[in-house]
């Protein structure tokens, strides 16, 4: 992660007051979220996360803050907001949004193991059960909606081709029944913490929840959890939605398009790289970043859907 705001002790100091912290013992920068500074602070009262959001308004991230506390008051295990001695969500430091969480020991994990997977797709289910609070939006600005931007940046390209192409692939599994719900859509190993005995996880970092298809939560948790490289491993995918379904039955029509709605996923990050990468913020390092997903949406594309549906049981 690139650190955008240089903070020294003084100014940690200062913005904790505003919390009701009197001392901070020790600091650090962390690694993480790419629209964010993080910092690990040490205090009198315990340990926190203060974030420093680079590019959010106020708004977003006080909604941020009141999901957060939607989330802790439906008992799913994620980041807690601590609220400012004057009972605001956030606080301020130099006109940036900042938030204050405490701070979950844990380790991030890139190979998970089985019974890891399975408590994911529990908590995952337990999610999609969750109210979606009205301030959600309910597209993906990565979602198909936005497909035809890259048509502004790189018309006629052979990856404008590929995304009509998983557009018109797409098309016919978008079922006017297909449940929505509150989703996290980006569930990677990056934002799970396995807590500190091995046993547990929670689900992090909730900046692209949405108001959007439960199956397209899935087949993102798939790509992000359940690829071995370039391949879907279907036994870690149908241990996952083993865990899924002690909370929630699929109906037939998310079973008949969890196959295409994982293809879309993994088609959506590779949009979102890709402009990101090569628009939005130009790295000629990353500008190939987005190709490995795209090879897993193709090489998921063709599995055979009789060796796919076997990992929803």
């Amino acid at each position: 992660m690139s650190q955008y705001s240089v903070l020294n002790l003084p100014d940690l100091m200062a913005i904790c007051k505003e919390y009701g912290i009197q001392r901070v013992k020790s600091f650090s920068v962390l690694s993480g979220g790419s629209e964010n500074t993080n910092y690990l602070i040490s205090t009198e009262r315990g340990q926190f996360v203060l974030t420093i959001c680079e590019q959010k308004t106020a708004q977003s991230a006080r909604e941020l803050a009141y999901l957060l506390e939607h989330l802790s008051e439906n008992e799913l295990e994620t980041s807690k907001i601590v609220r400012t001695s004057k009972n605001e969500p956030i606080s301020k430091f130099k006109g940036k949004p900042v938030m204050l969480k405490i701070f979950l020991e844990g380790e991030i994990i890139e190979d998970l193991p089985n019974h890891i997977l399975e408590t994911i797709g529990i908590e995952m289910g337990r999610l999609h059960q969750i109210d979606a609070p009205t301030y959600l939006p309910k597209v993906l600005n990565y979602g198909i909606e936005f497909f035809h931007e890259v048509g502004h940046y790189a018309a006629g390209s052979s990856f404008a081709l590929w995304l009509k192409e998983i557009e018109a692939y797409m098309q016919p599994y978008f079922f006017e029944n297909l449940k929505k719900s509150l989703i996290h859509s980006d569930i990677f190993f990056s934002n799970i913490i396995i807590s500190k005995d091995g046993r547990g996880a929670r689900i992090m970092d909730f900046e692209e929840a949405t108001n959007y298809y439960r199956i397209f939560d899935i087949g993102m948790t798939l790509v992000g959890l359940c690829c071995d490289g370039e391949v879907l491993n279907l036994k870690k995918a149908s241990i996952l939605l083993k865990g899924y379904q002690q909370e929630i039955e699929l109906q037939e029509v998310e079973k008949s398009s969890l196959q295409a709605f994982t293809v879309y996923a993994a088609a959506a990050m590779t949009f979102w790289r890709h402009r990101n990468f090569n628009h939005i913020n130009p790295n000629p390092e990353m500008y190939g970043h987005y190709l490995g997903l795209k090879v897993i949406a193709d090489s998921i594309r063709e599995i055979p859907a009789a060796i796919f549906n076997k990992i929803i049981g």
